[in-house]
């Protein structure tokens, strides 16, 4: 017998399959800034996150609201053109909740975007971070509670939650293109408030390369799910404590669209040759 959740994953489904037959491949995910790609979607149908029973409201600046269901490079996708996030006030079984409706839509892989603040010295702000792992510091996790096994497994291995496959493919296309971009660990918080010149030390300390509100719960529900996963973020902000000045949120949403075209290129070309390589 199917979970409430699972009950709840099936109204969704059907009520997008009301709007478009397209069964996607892979689903992506925008954040902050980073909806470019969106322009670049082919015979798009826009649902608005309100027509979609489950999906709740996104409150955070410059998230559209809406799932695109269409083409890219060949490839159906559905979209995320805006994100939900735990700060916002919701549980993460709502934030995880578009992700599960996109594996039952059909996707076998996920493409989950961001834009983060830089903890390494190494990386510089507009870089992109192409993430090989990460540490969830948000104190909660998405799978707490009965587990649906028709879902995903109890224990999920989280052995490697972002593919090497895809982010091997996603750096060659990175490097091929001029486009400045590094492998790393993201962590993530649950915000809203920005991180202490403590905290940002005990993040490097643990190894993060970055630090960020989102993604992790996103991927953690998408190993579950069984989605191959590429995590790709912009480095916004330099978050070296001995060196911290405030940060302005127009600033990070400033550099995250001047960083766009670099993600676009990287995602419109990672998703017609991994469809070619038969491998989403």
């Amino acid at each position: 017998m199917a979970s409430r959740l699972g009950e709840r994953i099936g109204e969704a489904v059907r009520a997008i399959r009301a709007r478009t037959a397209l069964v996607p491949k892979t689903g992506i995910i925008f954040g902050t800034g980073l909806g470019g790609v969106a322009k670049n979607i082919a015979e798009a149908v826009a649902i608005p996150y309100s027509d979609i029973p489950g999906f709740v409201e996104t409150t955070a600046a410059t998230h559209a609201g809406q799932l695109l269901i269409g083409r890219v490079a060949g490839t159906p996708v559905a979209a995320m053109e805006g994100r939900i996030h735990y700060y916002e006030g919701y549980s993460l079984e709502q934030v995880t909740f578009p992700v599960r409706v996109m594996r039952g839509l059909g996707a076998s892989s996920l493409i989950v975007t961001n834009a983060c603040g830089c903890l390494n010295p190494q990386f510089r702000k507009g870089d992109l971070l192409i993430i090989d792992d990460h540490l969830n510091l948000m104190g909660v996790n998405p799978l707490i509670g009965p587990n649906d096994d028709g879902l995903g497994p109890r224990f999920p291995d989280m052995c490697r939650p972002y593919s090497p496959e895809y982010a091997d493919l996603a750096l060659e296309i990175a490097r091929e293109n001029g486009i400045a971009a590094h492998r790393g660990v993201y962590s993530a918080m649950t915000g809203p408030s920005l991180e202490t010149r403590a905290e940002y030390r005990m993040l490097r300390i643990l190894g993060a390369d970055a630090i960020g509100m989102s993604t992790v719960p996103e991927v953690i529900v998408a190993v579950h799910a069984g989605l191959k996963t590429l995590g790709l973020a912009v480095l916004t902000d330099i978050c070296l404590p001995d060196a911290l000045e405030p940060c302005r949120i127009e600033s990070i949403v400033a550099v995250a669209n001047s960083a766009g075209p670099g993600m676009a290129k990287i995602i419109l070309d990672f998703l017609a040759r991994a469809g070619g390589k038969g491998i989403l």
